[in-house]
């Protein structure tokens, strides 16, 4: 049963990746827009920025994770890789 749960929380398609970066992003914008409130000015804005920028490099994370996770169970062990 303990399985059955942790299986919803493993990301295990690009589509279930691309749908956590959304939520992510719009958090972190709805965050950056009250910083500009909270924070007039230059301020505001580069935290407003380094939100954005914390879900680009998030984002890039998982995606590439996913693509690692592929590439290493596609891989057979004992077989030489051609190139």
């Amino acid at each position: 049963m303990l399985k059955k749960v942790k299986r919803l929380f493993v990301i295990k398609t690009r589509f279930e990746a691309y749908l956590i970066i959304f939520a992510l992003a719009l958090g972190a914008m709805t965050r950056g827009a009250d910083y500009t409130l909270q924070y007039p000015g230059v301020g505001g804005y580069l935290l407003f920025a380094a939100t954005s920028g914390a879900v680009f490099l998030g984002g890039a994370k998982i995606l590439d994770a996913l693509r690692y996770e592929r590439e290493a169970q596609e891989a057979v062990p004992g077989e030489p890789e051609s190139e």
